[in-house]
């Protein structure tokens, strides 16, 4: 019936409900708006339609408000609109239903939690206007109401019991829970709300600070970007360098082949003349011989032949056989010399490219991002090293441990080292206690036994030690010591960075106190070592501590 009336009620031309309702004459009505813009548009000489009959009219009408009509239109309009708004109000599948609602249930408006149920706007009203509502507690809708009920007693859990971390109600604070420590659930939530706020405080720290070393990545990129291009372009400066000085090397070689070709080929050609000529002159003497060794006058013989030797001239000449290729062998390799010199020329003017490194960080915070987990290796501990909690913990013992023969044990001192290897940037902490204990990174390289220090961290080119003994520290590497001086803890942390070359020793209490750093190169894979001095009372131990 209302879609009957709503088609009814619209107008034919915009398909709405009527707006300023006017009627032609043919007696079907337009809105105002409507109806003046169709006749607007025709063309025709003070003639005017009906947009439905197409009944014409002469001259054009005037036009009229429907009062009555706009009186039903608009009471049709407000219908609709409160028909729409109910069937919005109407709770869906995923919405919290008003328990009192019979039939179709409309929307939640509000849960109470002393009532355990949800009313909407109608039904919440005697919350509002008896006193016997007025301390009930109003929530925004929700679904587990339930949850706030006890299961045991059926009753609303309003305490919470601190030594079973749990919601009760009253009955429980009777029974099971007697004696236990209970606080009302208010209380509980004032205080989880406030630890709630703290946390929410420190993960805003911490996306704070996270977002501050995402932005110094961010330069960092762009820096590595930079020198990329950079290296690139001063390659590629090398390049058409080294092209433009081989094209002038090139053109100066062939000037001087072809010289050196011109002078060849010139002195072979004078050769040749001068063989040439000889030839003649031998052959028109061999002609005159011929001629005169058949002459059988024997006083013309004679004095032909005498004539003939008085005039004689030695033809022969020593003629030297050249190699000419040997002359361009010693160009080809005068060129070879010019071009090594170029060359090393050349590189002297190449800048070394340095990779670049992130900063080391500046906050403890900062390198347990770094953190590795680290077990010692049983097969490298001394036979009076003791290794437990996990590979993590190592003691020193009065009598051998009975451990198996290993090519990698050490032999001559009470050390240690880690099973896996330490690359890129790492960080670790050890718990070193009050005694003589060596804090260490070695190769896996360094020697296990020895009749001298050789095989004990610190004292080769193999290992890096910090010894830490009643709250002093000496670095040794290559058996060289350097006292190093900072704030006594029983907490070491030791920060390597394999690419940049760097070893850092801290001391890890509070704060982190920088006690000594290293800047040197790495040519092997490093092990993280630990070395507990012989002076020590037995159990002295030192611990690989959990990040």
């Amino acid at each position: 019936m209302a879609q009957i009336q709503t088609e009814s009620f619209s107008c034919s031309v915009c398909l709405e409900l009527l707006k300023e309702p006017v009627t032609v004459p043919c007696g079907h009505s337009y809105c105002r708006m409507c109806i003046s813009s169709f006749w607007d548009g025709e063309n025709k000489k003070d003639v005017y339609s009906c947009p439905q009959c197409r009944e014409t009219f002469t001259p054009r009408p005037v036009l009229m408000k429907s009062t009555m009509l706009a009186e039903l239109v608009e009471e049709l309009r407000k219908s609709r609109l409160q028909d729409d708004r109910c069937v919005q109000s109407f709770a869906a599948a995923e919405d919290v239903a008003c328990d009192v609602c019979v039939g179709r249930k409309v929307k939640a408006f509000k849960s109470c939690l002393n009532c355990v149920a949800s009313y909407c706007e109608e039904h919440l009203q005697p919350h509002h206007q008896s006193a016997a509502f007025k301390r009930h507690r109003l929530v925004n809708p929700s679904k587990k109401l339930q949850e706030n009920i006890c299961s045991r007693h059926d009753e609303v859990m309003k305490m919470f019991c601190r030594t079973d971390q749990q919601c009760i109600c009253f009955l429980c604070s009777m029974e099971e829970h007697k004696g236990h420590h209970m606080v009302s659930a208010a209380v509980e939530h004032t205080e989880r709300q406030r630890e709630l706020q703290e946390s929410q405080a420190d993960i805003y720290k911490n996306i704070q600070d996270r977002e501050k070393e995402l932005q110094l990545l961010e330069e960092e990129l762009k820096s590595i970007q930079l020198s990329a291009d950079h290296s690139v372009q001063h390659s590629q400066q090398i390049i058409t360098e080294l092209i433009r000085v081989l094209h002038r090397r090139s053109s100066e070689l062939e000037k001087e082949v072809r010289s050196k070709q011109q002078n060849e080929v010139s002195a072979v050609r004078a050769l040749q003349e001068k063989l040439e000529q000889e030839i003649s002159e031998l052959k028109k003497r061999d002609a005159e011989l011929q001629q005169i060794s058949t002459t059988e006058d024997h006083i013309q013989f004679v004095l032909r032949y005498s004539s003939l030797s008085a005039l004689s001239v030695s033809t022969h000449s020593a003629i030297t056989h050249t190699h000419p290729h040997s002359c361009f062998q010693e160009l080809t390799e005068h060129l070879h010399t010019i071009l090594m010199e170029d060359w090393t020329k050349v590189c002297g003017t190449v800048e070394r490219v340095k990779v670049l490194q992130l900063p080391e960080p500046t906050s403890r915070a900062g390198f347990l991002e770094y953190s590795q987990k680290i077990t010692l290796d049983p097969n490298t501990a001394h036979t009076h090293l003791r290794l437990s909690q996990g590979n993590r913990k190592v003691t020193l013992m009065r009598n051998n441990q009975n451990y198996h023969r290993h090519p990698e044990r050490f032999i001559e001192y009470p050390q240690v080292l880690s099973r896996e290897s330490l690359t890129g940037r790492c960080y670790w902490e050890v718990e070193v206690g009050g005694g003589g204990v060596g804090v260490a990174v070695a190769y896996k390289s360094i020697s296990r036994r020895g009749e001298g220090k050789e095989c004990l961290f610190g004292c080769n080119d193999k290992s890096w030690t910090l010894e830490c003994y009643k709250n002093k520290y000496t670095f040794i590497h290559n058996n060289i010591c350097t006292k190093v001086s900072g704030p006594g803890s029983s907490r070491v942390g030791v920060y390597v960075d394999h690419t940049a070359a760097t070893l850092s020793f801290y001391s890890v209490s509070d704060t982190m106190t920088l006690l000594h750093r290293v800047k040197t190169t790495f040519t092997e894979p490093l092990h993280m070592g630990i070395y507990i001095d012989y002076i020590n009372i037995i159990g002295e131990s030192a611990e690989i501590c959990r990040l």
